[in-house]
């Protein structure tokens, strides 16, 4: 008789366990088991726990090739599911090996599991395996489909309920519970105070400081007392929520019509534009790509979009200042440059054009289509494309935890025609257009962090927190990708015969980048150098970059003065005839402005199954080596937070969206 020990753990959440009767069937290069019952006395297979279990054959089934769990009803009970984690089964010869499955199994379903080292469709060597390889992909491919969301953007998930994703794939019960709980709480408090569905408008700036009696951070209250600051106002094109936009200026663009003169008294005693811009201390914010773009209805009457431009100087004190303001693309004298030497509420109207403009370029942008629509393309081509026993589908997974769930509900109830970002002065097809433009022209190395940083000639600004903790964790994740694919690709005639991998990248690159040749993506693989970089970039997007763009939404937006996401009077022609009345007429009204408070609000809660980069709670590699690589990258990601930390206590204003235990592994909010 052989003998194989079966450690079979149950997963911890809520309903995991089963009162079902639980099977498996053992298969080997030699043969396979009876189909054998999971029985031990008492109750087996409980939420949170390991049963270990005996399976006996009259022989060695030889080389273990997968392992076949079945679930069938106890007696007159009512219908379960069960969540199986993982078996470790350990042979006659003493070796343990692990099948991972993290899914959930119902009642008459068959689910078989592959086990062992992580394997390319090319190295399966035996034909029950190439079979059963093909067959995985044929139901995936079948099951996850591609959709067209618009015309110009990039694909997604044909699923348009959440409810038709595997439930292993889908939010938890308890943080489907708790952001219910999230907008029942904050709805509430807004309704009591007449705030929520209001189409009064603000009588003062103060009254704003009553949206929330409780809910406040330490950043949202600094934002609060310095959002009409202009040091403030430059610090956030560096570390507020869209630090991808300015670039170093070398020369004024010709439809800018600033002068010599009239920048001159806002720049070092002595000195010219001319020699800052030579010094490298002047910097550009451009929206050319929202020009043109008409804006929505507004009750009959169109909302005011300005697609401007702001000059910004780093100082002697290493603060960045603007300096001057045109908020229209063409001179004229109708759109006067505005400076810091105007009347208060002249300049803080400029001001407020340009960062209006911001706030629709970071929540369409380089929020939803930068970061959640480029996730949903990346997990659903892994989806699609790699086998769950192939080395590079164990290495991204985890990163796409949810993210289809988020994302379905993202395109109704953000972006969709009656979303959260209808509201904004765009409005839903301007958005869509101004998207479509951001994407057409987005390049491989822009989605880089180390290039895009070079090409705006950002590498010396001082006090550029995003990009000193950005480039930190680029290259902790690239070293780690770096070792798990080298040890899975020895060679470049690897990657090259990988079908798998090529699937995954032509899909992406036609999805994704919609086949633009010219975008630098690539459409295949050639050398493990290549795919090193791509997945880089990838798991950096989807942890880091995400967190970079999200997790500041409430500190930086619940104040409406500093994010509005729509203006309702034109931007001003003429100096001096602006006021704070003028100010408050501009701004959102109380309704409008609270329906986004709310929207951040949810996007910046904190959830309890939170998964921070470089867990691991699923145990997918059998592997040793990889186990350690990921012990290795995990005191890199704790030794960054510890930097970063230190940091931080120097600073008045803390940059902790980089901060590895505050960054999810995925895009799941």
């Amino acid at each position: 008789m052989a003998e194989y020990k079966l450690e079979v753990t149950t997963g911890d959440m809520k309903y995991a366990g089963t009162w079902d009767h639980i099977y498996v069937t053992l298969f080997g290069t030699e043969g396979q088991s009876e189909r054998t019952e999971l029985d031990n006395f008492g109750r087996d297979h409980v939420r949170a726990t390991t049963g270990t279990y005996t399976l006996s054959t009259n022989l060695s089934l030889g080389k273990l090739l997968l392992l076949k769990v079945e679930k069938d009803p106890f007696a007159i009970l009512p219908k379960d599911e069960w969540y199986l984690s993982k078996i470790v089964v350990t042979t006659p010869e003493g070796e343990a090996l692990l099948f991972p499955c993290y899914r959930w199994i119902s009642r008459g379903e068959l689910v078989e599991l592959r086990g062992g080292r992580a394997l390319k469709g090319f190295e399966e060597d035996h034909p029950l395996l190439i079979d059963h390889r093909e067959k995985e992909l044929i139901l995936r491919k079948s099951f996850y489909q591609w959709k067209i969301l618009a015309e110009g953007l990039s694909h997604s998930s044909h699923c348009d309920n959440a409810l038709e994703l595997p439930a292993e794939i889908r939010f938890s019960q308890s943080k489907s519970a708790e952001i219910d709980y999230a907008k029942i709480k904050t709805g509430l408090e807004l309704k009591i105070k007449g705030l929520l569905g209001s189409t009064k408008n603000w009588e003062s700036i103060e009254d704003m400081k009553k949206i929330f009696w409780w809910r406040k951070t330490t950043m949202s209250e600094y934002v609060t007392e310095h959002w009409k600051d202009d040091d403030f106002y430059g610090f956030q094109f560096l570390n507020g929520l869209n630090p991808n936009v300015i670039k170093r200026c070398s020369e004024l663009p010709p439809n800018f019509a600033v002068t010599e003169e009239m920048v001159k008294p806002f720049l070092k005693e002595g000195s010219s534009l001319q020699e800052e811009m030579k010094k490298g201390n002047i910097f550009l914010y451009d929206q050319k790509k929202m020009d043109g773009i008409p804006p929505r209805d507004n009750n009959g009457e169109p909302l005011h979009v300005t697609a401007g431009l702001c000059l910004l100087y780093s100082n002697p004190e290493n603060k960045l200042m603007p300096i001057a303001i045109q908020l229209l693309q063409q001179p004229s004298e109708q759109n006067p440059i505005f400076l810091p030497s105007d009347s208060e509420t002249d300049w803080l109207l400029a001001k407020m054009f340009i960062k209006s403009a911001d706030t629709m370029d970071h929540e369409a942008v380089q929020h939803l289509m930068k970061t959640h629509f480029l996730s949903d393309v990346y997990a659903l081509a892994t989806l699609r494309s790699f086998s769950v026993i192939h080395p590079l589908y164990k290495l991204l997974i985890p990163h796409f935890h949810t993210t289809l769930h988020i994302n379905i509900g993202g395109r109704i109830r953000i972006f969709g025609p009656n979303g959260g970002l209808s509201e904004t002065s765009l409005g839903f097809d301007g958005l869509t257009e101004f998207m479509r433009r951001d994407l057409s022209e987005t390049t491989y190395s822009s989605l880089c962090l180390p290039e895009n940083i070079t090409a705006r000639g950002l590498e010396s600004i001082p006090n550029f927190y995003y990009r000193d903790d950005g480039l930190k964790l680029w290259n902790i994740i690239n070293s780690f990708v770096k070792a798990v694919v080298e040890y899975y690709y020895p060679s470049d005639s690897e990657v090259c015969k990988d079908t798998e991998l090529q699937n995954w990248i032509s899909e992406i690159f036609t999805h994704g980048f919609l086949g633009n040749k010219a975008s630098g993506f690539p459409a295949g693989f050639h050398t493990v150098q290549e795919v090193i970089k791509f997945i880089t970039m990838v798991i950096f997007t989807v942890t880091g970059q995400h967190s970079a763009v999200n997790n500041g939404q409430f500190d930086y937006c619940s104040w409406p003065p500093n994010g509005p996401i729509l203006l309702r009077k034109p931007p001003p022609t003429t100096k001096g005839q602006s006021s704070m009345e003028t100010i408050l007429e501009t701004l959102p009204n109380v309704g409008e402005a609270i329906n986004f408070v709310v929207l951040v609000c949810l996007l910046s809660e904190n959830y309890s199954d939170m998964v921070p980069i470089g867990a691991y709670p699923n145990e997918r590699f059998h592997e040793p080596a990889i186990k350690q690589m990921m012990k290795e990258f995990q005191a890199e990601l704790s030794y960054l937070s510890e930097t970063i930390a230190t940091r931080n206590l120097q600073l008045e204003i803390p940059y902790s969206y980089l901060d590895p235990p505050l960054i999810e592994n995925s895009v799941a909010i």
